[in-house]
């Protein structure tokens, strides 16, 4: 038994080291010297700190209007796609109406179209409105979140009836038992939800880079791009952008993490 436990053990931590990594090695190349970074053998750590190289990148291109940008997205985004969830959810868990459940499931399945199918059909009806190079045409579209819905149901579901039926002998209305009751009581699931949708908001690159078309419309994955093109092959300082672009969300999952499981876990308790 302690014999297997320890091949368990190995296995998880060879897995762990080949996740990091690449992460380890961005990090690493960020404070290089442009001769280490592509030094054959391999050097992998820097001679000297060099702190300049995020200075330069910064100089470079503009990572702090890109920055501000992605702030916006992510977080009147996420505003929105926790709206329109928390609304779908409780309606799919607690009301009834012709048709529910087979809505749900039609829900359900477009879950099964790849996001890249459906693309040009958003683009031309974003064109359509002349929302391009804007904010609308980066946060609009993912205002809503099948996924987000199908978790968040599922987490009411696990909530007792009871309550819902308590609370309407005091005379509270759907509305109000919602967001006084069913809201608190589901904060894990929406922790969740919240890091799944600002993590998703803060990589997105297609999307954007289709949408945008001058330098102050861009985010963060679109700007490191760019940056690529402008700075020609200096990866010690695509390193060093790219950290910029990586650190926040691993903070953000490092603060969030216990939530994330816990929202998971228990939005599969029932349903």
């Amino acid at each position: 038994m302690k014999a297997s436990r320890v091949v368990i053990y190995v296995i998880l931590a060879m897995g762990s080291v080949a996740m990091l990594f690449p992460f380890l090695w961005m990090l690493s190349s960020s404070f290089m010297a442009a001769y280490e970074v592509v030094a054959r053998p391999p050097v992998w750590l820097p001679a000297r700190l060099r702190w300049e190289n995020y200075a330069e990148a910064f100089r470079i291109a503009p990572f702090g209007r890109y920055f501000i940008n992605n702030t916006i997205i992510a977080v009147v985004g996420t505003i929105l796609e926790l709206t329109t969830t928390i609304l779908a959810a409780y309606a799919f868990s607690r009301m009834n109406f012709w048709g529910k459940n087979v809505l749900f499931i039609i829900l359900l399945g477009t879950m099964m179209v790849p996001t890249e199918v459906l693309i040009i059909q958003n683009f031309v009806t974003i064109a359509t409105f002349n929302w391009i190079n804007t904010f609308r045409a980066l946060i609009v579209p993912g205002a809503a979140s099948i996924f987000s819905i199908f978790l968040l149901r599922q987490f009411f579901l696990a909530i007792p009836i009871q309550l819902s039926y308590a609370a309407k002998v005091d005379g509270c209305r759907d509305f109000r038992f919602l967001w006084m009751i069913m809201v608190p009581l589901a904060k894990p699931a929406l922790a969740t939800m919240i890091v799944l949708s600002v993590i998703g908001s803060w990589n997105s690159f297609m999307w954007p880079l289709m949408v945008t078309n001058t330098p102050d419309m861009r985010t963060l994955p679109v700007g490191l791009a760019m940056f690529r093109g402008e700075a020609g092959n200096f990866y010690e300082l695509l390193m060093a952008a790219s950290v910029i672009v990586v650190v926040p969300m691993i903070a953000l999952f490092l603060i969030m993490q216990k939530q994330i499981v816990n929202g998971i876990a228990r939005s599969g308790i029932k349903g």
